[in-house]
């Protein structure tokens, strides 16, 4: 447990899904074209975003430490997101699948928790630092998507994804994202 802990809130090298820019970037938002991947999830029901996040990172964490049917460590991997709907108190919290695992995955025991694989997508991109809370990814969710209207993008409003790439302990050079799916 402490190499995958030390990793979770100390290392600066880990996967993430992979992804290339679809055109130039702007100055507000980049659009992004992630290639299909496995992710490891759980969703939790009726709590704030805040303690939704942090009960399902705990559950997530439990799964890379061990809790699946290979009884197998799991690299941390990056970013954590959060998918976000609109006037809904369920939050699906996820860790992205390490590439050696992205094949055949160990199956989680925990009945809450799930693999499942994310096709191929453009996403609409807009990065800021700083330590993220819910009312922040909010409100960084609503000038992207206001800048998307503005410019004529289309983008399904409905919801939103939350990501997030670093430790709590990490104090300089945050980065945190959030994420709009092109129509």
């Amino acid at each position: 447990m402490i190499k995958s802990f030390k990793q979770t809130f100390l290392s600066l090298d880990l996967q993430s899904p992979r992804w290339s820019s679809a055109e130039e970037m702007v100055k507000d938002y980049e659009l992004r074209q992630y290639e299909t991947a496995k992710w490891v999830s759980t969703v939790i029901r009726g709590e704030t975003q805040k303690e939704a996040m942090r009960q399902g990172f705990w559950k997530l964490f439990h799964y890379i430490q061990g809790k699946n049917e290979k009884e197998m460590k799991i690299d941390m991997t990056v970013p954590v997101t959060c998918l976000v709907k609109s006037g809904c108190t369920d939050f699906k919290i996820s860790f992205f699948v390490p590439f050696e695992h992205q094949d055949c995955p160990p199956q989680p025991t925990d009945s809450d928790v799930f693999i499942e694989e994310r096709k191929a997508t453009a996403l609409f991109v807009r990065s800021f630092g700083g330590f993220a809370s819910p009312e922040k990814y909010a409100e960084e969710a609503d000038t992207l998507a206001r800048t998307l209207r503005n410019r004529g993008q289309r983008f399904h409003e409905d919801f939103f994804y939350t990501a997030g790439y670093d430790s709590p302990f990490k104090l300089f050079n945050r980065h945190n994202e959030v994420w709009y799916f092109k129509k």
